[in-house]
């Protein structure tokens, strides 16, 4: 065997042993999670497209300068929360939805889960002025109080720490933009 032979066959080893290592170290970092987290970014994904769904209907249909604002809160924070829940699905090697969600039915709407159902978002669609601005705000406060629950599910259940950490972070923010919608709907109402 040549010495440049022995050395490709070195650096060759070397490569992988620092491969088997990496892989080794990101499975490790990926099993500190649970089926609650699994469940929750599962769950939470759908849900958020929907509230972005709806926070894109404010544009050109609400009339309250609150409305509108929340609204625009609402995309800021849920699309990168989308991505990132997307990211940790594909890092664990899990489908990004579920076949079977209990509580998740997407037809019906007003589960414990706060989704609107599809005439919901017609009926919304439909609205312009204050009336979109009522609607608006008491829909996403349902919709919030459906995320929110799922939230201190994660938080109480989940095994991943960024996961609980976006829990936390749901909980706080749209408890807070609850207040907020309900204090818009009661002015406008």
């Amino acid at each position: 065997m040549t010495a440049f032979t022995r050395a490709g066959l070195v650096v060759a080893g070397a490569l992988l042993l620092a491969a088997c290592g990496d892989s080794a170290e990101e499975s490790g970092e990926a099993r500190e999670f649970n089926d609650a987290d699994v469940t929750f970014a599962q769950m939470m994904i759908p849900h958020h497209e929907q509230a972005l769904e709806m926070a894109k209907l404010a544009d050109g249909r609400a009339s309250d300068a609150e409305v509108k604002e929340l609204a625009g809160q609402i995309e800021q924070a849920q699309d990168p929360e989308i991505r990132t829940m997307k990211g940790w699905l594909k890092s664990w090697k899990q489908p990004t939805t579920a076949d079977s969600m209990p509580g998740m039915d997407h037809g019906s709407g007003h589960g414990g889960d706060g989704m609107m159902s599809g005439t919901d978002m017609e009926e919304l669609t439909a609205l312009k002025g204050t009336e979109f601005d009522k609607a608006f705000a008491e829909m996403m406060i349902e919709h919030h109080n459906g995320a929110i629950d799922m939230a201190e599910d994660e938080q109480k259940n989940g095994k991943y720490a960024d996961a609980k950490k976006m829990a936390d972070a749901i909980v706080k923010g749209q408890s807070a933009e609850v207040e907020q919608l309900q204090g818009a709907l009661d002015r406008l109402s």
